[in-house]
């Protein structure tokens, strides 16, 4: 598998040793050497890019490695003959129990028990940093998620974005890159103006010049979110705008509305544990002339013309004019159509202001440009693409990750609107009903382009199938375990000797310390795919087998993690134990959430 945006290879490429062992990382390095080696491939040029993983059925092995299928082409022999050389090799060494062909190629290994056991003591070793590595090589990295219009507090259709683009980021710093997280303000246009002139007449409401029982009129926004900020107006500047013609106070309320709104934005982001490094505003890239230059640029490489667009057939479209205009050659860079920049009054059309945006993150060095964004703006994704391409000239790559709608159900119905919203419901009160750690995890635990219901009462229930529940209960038992175990030994410490580890040799065993291994390769694959979402699909396999570990001790008294009459296996299975909350707990500083140490 490789990442198609930016040609890098997923799944054992040699990491920093900074974050301990990554068995994918070496297995990939020995066969990488031995193709060189046997190939006598001396001139360093790099080898068409090739998977060491995990393959779906355990019997087929512990690894699988498509090298000979990949290579057939560059090395100029069949699949079976270059898997033949690789076995050979393979074979003579120590940590490989076994190694064999299947199919059209595939190299699938076995590695000794007592190479596993052993990687327990240098996942410890390598504490904090496990899972860490260097794949990102400090490339600067913009990522642009929420940028919710300033017209009011965030509702729960921002949840989902939130969530993914704050838990990339964070994720995407933990494998190397050098990350901006950034909120874009869309502080310009018509959404504008209408929230000054609905927070006027709240404002009018509080001077007594309109009656506060009337509601707003049509074109304007409802709810009461702009009450509190008309009343704090009020008491700052009295009646000095009451009555007055809109020329008077539109610049003014415009203003103060965005800035009220982006302080009650603020705090709900920080109440989901979400922070932005950078908020850039649109009414600033626009008065600062920064859509003109682009433009002037773009056409000076003939990538702007004088044209005229077709009607799109069947469907209808906002920003095409049955005249001659200012079109950017889109399809130059892989979009459907060229695109408008220049409406018929002589305004940018909104496409022209983001395409001095993304120039403006380019110049300040992102050159992986990521945007999350609603599924709503699917049809958006090839022309802003194909934009950043041709301002960056090439130099930046620009990822969309598309959010699927989330229904928010209470009791199997949807949720009521809020009156105080409006016509939404807002982000603050589903945060007060379940938390930000559940609402961060629930929203995690499905692909984020598909749909999802999240229930209330599901995402507070006890059961199997609720990944909240299933990922905190598994902890609070590994620490209600090693309460015990120091209670009933006086302070026993973990054993990562090979004499103790050796003991923890049974299937159940050996599977959750393979799960355990595979942290850091799940780091790599989120982090280059921008797939967050991994990581509670990782967990809730990783809790799967502690759970069938503990659940195996009530009916085979042997496989119990505590073993009186035995200090030092008590010791050993203590290390598997720890080494599980090592990466539960690196996942969920990953995820800015806390693990329940107690269920009650």
């Amino acid at each position: 598998m490789t990442d198609s945006h930016n040609n890098k290879q997923v799944g054992g490429r040699l990491g920093d040793r900074m974050g301990g062992p990554n068995v994918f990382a070496d297995i990939h390095h020995k066969i990488e050497n031995i193709i060189r080696r046997e190939y006598e491939l001396v001139d360093g040029r790099a080898l068409p890019p090739f998977q060491v993983e995990r393959p779906k059925e355990e019997s087929f092995g512990d690894l699988s490695c498509n090298a000979a299928m990949v290579l057939t082409k560059f090395l100029s022999n069949p699949p079976r003959a270059i898997a033949e050389k690789i076995i050979g090799e393979l074979q003579k060494d120590k940590v490989v129990k076994s190694v064999s062909i299947a199919g059209p190629g595939f190299i699938n290994i076995f590695l000794t028990d007592n190479y596993w056991q052993g990687l327990l003591a240098a996942i410890y070793d390598a504490g904090d940093n496990y899972g860490k590595n260097i794949d990102g090589a400090n490339e600067k990295t913009n990522v642009e998620f929420v940028s919710a219009n300033p017209t009011g507090p965030l509702h729960v259709g921002h949840a989902r974005g939130a969530v993914v683009g704050d838990v990339l980021v964070r994720l995407l710093r933990f494998a190397g890159f050098d990350v901006t997280a950034e909120y874009y303000i869309n502080d310009a246009g018509a959404q504008i103006d209408t929230l000054a002139r609905s927070l006027y007449f709240r404002y009018q409401q509080s001077a007594g010049a309109v009656d506060k029982n009337l509601e707003p009129p049509a074109g304007c926004y409802p709810g009461d979110y702009l009450i509190p900020p008309a009343e704090d107006l009020y008491k700052e500047v009295g009646d000095k705008y009451a009555g007055q013609a809109e020329v008077a106070w539109l610049d003014f309320f415009r203003d103060y509305a965005v800035g009220k709104m982006m302080v009650e934005i603020k705090k709900d982001l920080a109440d989901m544990h979400i922070a932005h490094d950078v908020f850039s505003s649109e009414k600033k890239l626009v008065a600062a002339g920064k859509v003109q230059e682009v433009l002037q640029e773009l056409e000076k490489e003939n990538k702007i013309y004088e044209g005229v667009l077709e009607k799109p057939k069947g469907k209808t479209v906002d920003d095409w004019e049955p005249r001659p205009q200012k079109l950017f050659r889109s399809t130059a860079d892989g979009d459907e159509v060229d695109r408008p920049i220049q409406k018929s009054d002589g305004s940018f059309t909104y496409f022209a202001n983001d395409i001095a945006y993304h120039l403006d993150k380019c110049q300040r060095g992102a050159t992986r440009l990521i945007n999350i964004l609603g599924a709503d703006h699917g049809g958006y994704v090839k022309r802003i693409s194909s934009a950043t391409r041709a301002v960056s000239h090439g130099r930046s790559r620009l990822e969309c990750l598309l959010m699927q709608v989330v229904r928010f159900m209470q009791h199997g119905a949807p949720l009521k609107m809020s009156k105080r919203a409006g016509n939404f419901i807002m982000l603050r009160d589903v945060i007060a009903e379940v938390g930000a750690d559940s609402l961060r995890i629930y929203l995690l635990s499905r692909r984020p382009d598909s749909q999802m219901d999240f229930d209330y009462d599901e995402v507070m229930a006890t059961k199997r199938d609720n990944p909240v529940f299933y990922l905190h209960y598994g902890f609070a038992r590994a620490h209600s375990l090693m309460k015990i175990i120091d209670g009933q030994f006086a302070g026993l410490a973990p054993d990562f000797s090979p004499g103790a580890l050796a003991k923890i040799n049974h299937p159940l065993e050996l599977q959750m310390i393979k799960k355990i291994a595979e942290f850091p390769n799940m780091v790599e694959k989120a982090a280059l795919l921008a797939e967050p979402h991994r990581i509670v699909f990782y967990l809730a396999d990783l809790a799967t087998c502690f759970h069938q570990l503990w659940t195996a001790g009530r009916d085979d008294l042997d496989l119990k993690f505590l073993q009186v009459d035995d200090r030092q296996l008590t010791a050993a299975r203590l290390a598997l134990v720890k080494g599980f909350c090592r990466v539960m707990e690196i996942a969920g500083r990953i995820m800015a959430i806390e693990w329940k140490t107690e269920l009650r």
